[in-house]
């Protein structure tokens, strides 16, 4: 019998998989073990991406892991939690163009979702790239079909969180400022910024300003003033665009690393990592999607079906924002990672 097809040694290799957890500090790599969790037995397409998982993990093992930023692993076992999402500040950084196998097997990504809470099965809205950073924050792809540029006359997650008197900004890596509306300029691409997209954001520069570089994030985590919602852009190098997944980890690792050590901008933070889509390889649009911080249930993998209009609804059920009146509001918030 094909090893690989033998359903109880399968359901081992998946048990082993979400058992391991890796913690790191400075260089130095340590593994611990969890005594109790309840397993379903996986698909053929799980097994595989958690094979690739556990290499990578196994591949930090035995070359140490630099800068990265993850120190003791999470008391275990883990279980599913029942609690609320508790954060107070949500930041999302979007990459671009990966497959979750793909993403999984990257060395800072595995990391990060070990340490964190790994959704297993997240699914972008279509292709190309624009249609989703558009779903994130208006609920629905809103007729983007390409990535050239719109101006939609659309409600978004910034409506909701000025209303409410809740703060929002993007940072964008070598966005030019003064509200730009071209399509590139050096590394930078408008069709990453979804909320350039807005007609309501375009014609009103106290909206516009909310835009920026991301030379302003030292100084407003340093004084206190980061804004309750962020969407960190990076460049179309350090994304993964053009360079790949692992120029991307790399570079996040080099970056958030010290951010991550940082209480003044970890505190009551919900840090999310995600892909606009995948390398069209799959069916389903698979991607990676990880969510770091203290009310996040360290060790925890859900394999519950979600989008990027789930992670929109479950901002807007934290926040008590309402929600748009589009996919998000069918969309079932994120459950059982929380604690």
């Amino acid at each position: 019998m094909n090893k690989h097809n033998n359903p109880g040694l399968r359901s081992f290799f998946a048990a082993a998989f979400l058992l391991s957890s890796v913690c790191i500090s400075g260089t130095a790599l340590c593994t611990a073990a969890a005594a109790e969790q309840n397993f379903s037995r996986p698909t053929d397409a799980q097994f595989a991406d958690s094979l690739a998982y556990a290499a990578a993990q196994a591949k930090l093992a035995g070359t140490g892991a630099g800068t990265s930023a993850f120190t003791a692993a999470p008391a275990l076992p883990v279980k599913a939690g029942n609690a609320a999402p508790s954060f107070k500040k949500v930041m999302i950084i979007v990459l671009e163009n990966i497959s979750y196998k793909e993403a999984l097997a990257q060395s800072f990504l595995a990391g990060f979702a070990r340490q964190g809470a790994l959704l297993a099965n997240f699914s972008a809205e279509t292709h190309p790239s624009q249609g989703n950073y558009i779903a994130l924050t208006a609920g629905t792809v809103a007729g983007v079909t390409s990535d050239k540029p719109y101006n939609l006359n659309v409600r978004h997650l910034g409506d909701l969180l000025e209303a409410k008197g809740r703060t929002w900004k993007v940072y964008a890596q070598a966005y030019p400022g003064n509200c730009f509306s071209g399509a590139q300029s050096g590394n930078y691409v408008r069709k990453h910024v979804p909320f350039l997209s807005y007609t309501n954001v375009q014609k009103d520069p106290r909206r516009c300003a909310a835009i920026a570089d991301d030379s302003g994030l030292s100084p407003e985590i340093a004084g206190g003033k980061l804004p309750d919602f962020s969407l960190f852009i990076p460049d179309i190098r350090n994304d993964g665009h053009d360079t790949g997944v692992d120029y991307a980890g790399k570079w996040l690792d080099s970056y958030f690393t010290p951010l991550l050590k940082d209480p003044a901008f970890m505190k009551d933070m919900l840090l999310v990592i995600t892909f606009d889509e995948d390398d069209k390889s799959t069916a389903t649009n698979h991607i990676y999607t990880a969510l770091y911080g203290s009310s996040v249930l360290a060790g925890s993998v859900s394999n519950d079906s979600y989008t990027h209009y789930s992670l929109l609804r479950t901002i807007e059920d934290t926040f008590g924002l309402g929600t748009l009146g589009q996919n998000d509001s069918t969309a079932g918030p994120i459950t059982g990672v929380w604690r």
